[in-house]
């Protein structure tokens, strides 16, 4: 009697967790199918149940029902134009990606302070926002210490080119190698805030999901597309 007992205990207890886990699967199902539903049916649903269990003696106003049906017809409109605006976007980065493709092998200017002499020479770049009546231009070797200072004079609003020919202020030959250059302006005695370019090629092109990055080199580094002041 006592084995019997216990096998009929044991067969309610599997039952039983049969039955919890059943609920629990069929839960879980329902909760799924909940959240793949769409949010105006959703609503739509809520709004006939509503309707129907709505106490007869004091129904629901007719405007208040339209007013809510606008609501979540704005609200569906919303949606879809975020999710057309976020195809849009990707497409548009995707498209630029492939064309920077292009900029692989081309000269630039882009934001920096080094300038590179190579050969017979080197150039560099800067851009203003207003025109100046002086420009002066130093160059700096590893340490830091001057080795040429160029008056330029007054320059124009824009980029302009900065032409380096090699030479110290003593007249002799520099190394080449890499340097780094600063500049100040003014215009009528007034200091001018001045952005100084570098000059390098684009090594390869990498797309981001902000930016696509373009590879300048080992001085430069990664430079963004829209950081790209001009090309050659």
């Amino acid at each position: 009697m006592s084995s019997i007992s216990q096998i009929n205990t044991a067969t309610a207890a599997a039952s039983t967790a049969s039955t919890a886990s059943t609920a629990s699967t069929a839960t879980a199902g329902t909760t799924s199918k909940k959240d793949a539903e769409n949010p105006q049916d959703r609503f739509l649903k809520l709004l006939v149940t509503q309707m129907k269990n709505q106490d007869p003696l004091k129904p629901l106003d007719n405007a208040e029902v339209t007013s809510q049906l606008a609501q979540i017809t704005t609200v569906t409109g919303l949606d879809k134009l975020n999710s057309t605006l976020q195809k849009l976007v990707s497409s548009a980065e995707d498209t630029r990606s492939v064309e920077a493709m292009g900029l692989i092998g081309h000269k630039a200017f882009v934001p920096g302070s080094a300038i590179t002499l190579n050969g017979d020479g080197a150039i560099a770049g800067i851009e203003l926002a207003q025109p100046v009546d002086q420009l002066k231009v130093t160059i700096l070797d590893g340490a830091g210490v001057a080795i040429r200072t160029m008056d330029l004079g007054a320059q124009p609003t824009g980029i302009s080119t900065i032409p380096w020919d090699g030479l110290t202020d003593s007249g002799t030959k520099a190394v080449d190698g890499d340097y780094t250059f600063a500049v100040s302006a003014k215009q009528g005695g007034n200091d001018v805030k001045v952005d100084t370019l570098s000059f390098g090629v684009v090594k390869s092109v990498t797309p981001g999901a902000d930016d696509t990055h373009l590879d300048m080199g080992d001085k430069l580094g990664l430079i963004g597309l829209s950081d790209v002041k001009q090309l050659f």
